[in-house]
């Protein structure tokens, strides 16, 4: 299976132009535009536990300014416009030996960039519901997906193609050759094989998802990362109400990932799963999701220069930890809360832990190119995090957030040396969007 975007495009097209509905309805380049400056403030604090030889702690607090333009469309059978972005992140406080939280650069002394900035766009076509993008991009989707986890968001450079010509059908296709890491310059750094760290020249994905009805909707994907894997996932989630403010929502999700080409990363023959239900009652969220890894490889997803990607759709992929080791098994109970209902809109409180076990990678046979084995067997670990949030809802401070997060993680010793060390970690979020016009 080559995934491409090329073939799929003519199609699309044709599809289109056999539409009444092909003339665009947009207002017009200009008035269809938009422009939006956000304020990020970001303090990252993790404490290293039992880590003897290793960094003790990090410590970094710095402010992204982002301004970000969206055109319209020209008018016509097929509108062109252009998307485009500058940032700049400023370093309020951090120093030699507290670095590598990714929220700064850091130089070749060890020392974290006073300031760094980029600027970057795209251009883009559409034809009715379907439209084409190249340039920096910051695709979602299970199977490639940047990430937003630090001050700017990671993008990558490519073609991407959406399309939503069909009722209730949406289809996702890109074609991608180099990243941006979220704390980088750098717009032709590496995609890679995040736990491998093996880099791809290209990755291809196709994939869509479809609802079926209001209650149920099903999504499948496909992707190469070239010489590495080729990686298939799907999904089914289901909403039932139960009543006045009651409901009940299923969601699974399965990962099949399987060496290719060269085979960069070694042999990977791995199988992933998670299951979710949360029942809602009234302000109330309860949440129980069952995790599970098959293969003595972990199961491995997008990564930048540093920095991870979010294209792992899995219950149990959380603040600090995915829960994806060889074989590991892992629980989560969560609870939310939105304190709209007793007075205060805009306040929520999230809890959660995660317990994971079996984790056994002693059968672990990659080849001469094997990147993982490193955990051992009967590995352990457990993650707890904590969170509020605030969303200002009306005045002229409107869409301000702030969000505070703690987490901590406690892992079996060859398990934290194989992934991640034992920590206590606090993150505080402030963000305040404008819209220019």
């Amino acid at each position: 299976m080559k995934l491409s975007l090329w073939p799929a495009l003519p199609l699309a097209i044709s599809s289109c132009l056999g539409q009444m509905a092909c003339a665009a309805s947009d207002n017009g380049f200009v008035e269809d535009s938009s422009l939006t400056l956000t304020n990020r403030n970001f303090y990252f604090y993790r404490n290293n536990l039992n880590n003897p030889g290793g960094q003790n702690y990090r410590d970094e607090w710095a402010h992204g300014i982002m301004l970000d333009y969206r055109s319209g469309y020209t008018q016509g059978t097929v509108g062109f416009g252009v998307d485009a972005y500058a940032q700049l992140g400023l370093k309020l406080d951090s120093g030699k030996g507290r670095t590598g939280t990714g929220l700064l650069p850091v130089d070749a002394d060890g020392r974290p960039e006073d300031e760094y900035s980029e600027a970057g766009g795209a251009v883009k076509a559409r034809i009715s519901r379907t439209e084409l993008k190249y340039g920096n991009l910051t695709p979602l989707n299970p199977v490639f997906g940047t990430g937003n986890a630090r001050l700017f968001t990671s993008s990558a450079t490519g073609f991407q193609l959406t399309s939503n010509e069909l009722k209730a059908l949406q289809l996702d296709i890109g074609h991608f050759t180099a990243g941006n890491d979220s704390n980088s310059t750098n717009a032709n750094g590496a995609l890679k094989a995040l736990y491998a760290g093996v880099e791809t020249r290209s990755v291809d994905y196709l994939g869509g998802s479809y609802a079926l009805s209001d209650q149920l909707s099903v999504s499948l994907y496909g992707s190469q990362f070239t010489d590495i894997w080729r990686q298939y996932y799907g999904n089914a989630n289901y909403t039932h109400a139960l009543g006045e403010g009651q409901s009940l929502n299923l969601d699974f999700n399965i990962y099949r990932t399987n060496d290719s080409g060269q085979s960069l990363a070694g042999r990977i023959d791995n199988t992933t799963w998670s299951l979710s239900t949360a029942y809602r009652f009234g302000a109330h969220r309860l949440t129980l999701a069952y995790q599970r890894v098959d293969g003595d490889e972990p199961f491995d997803y997008l990564g930048f220069d540093q920095q991870p990607g979010t294209s792992i759709f899995l219950a149990n992929s959380i603040q600090v930890l995915d829960f994806n080791a060889p074989n590991e098994r892992s629980w989560q109970l969560r609870y939310d809360l939105d304190m709209a209902p007793f007075g205060v809109p805009g306040l929520s409180f999230m809890s959660r832990y995660v317990s994971g076990d079996h984790i056994d990678d002693s059968h672990y046979d990659g080849g001469p190119n094997g990147a993982y084995g490193r955990y051992g067997d009967d590995g352990k670990r457990w993650e707890r995090d904590i969170e509020a949030r605030y969303v200002v809802q009306s005045g002229k401070a409107r869409d301000l957030s702030i969000r505070v997060r703690q987490a901590s993680v406690r892992s079996t010793a060859q398990v934290a040396r194989a992934d991640t060390t034992d920590n206590n970690e606090v993150r505080v979020i402030i963000e305040y969007p404008l819209s220019i016009f």
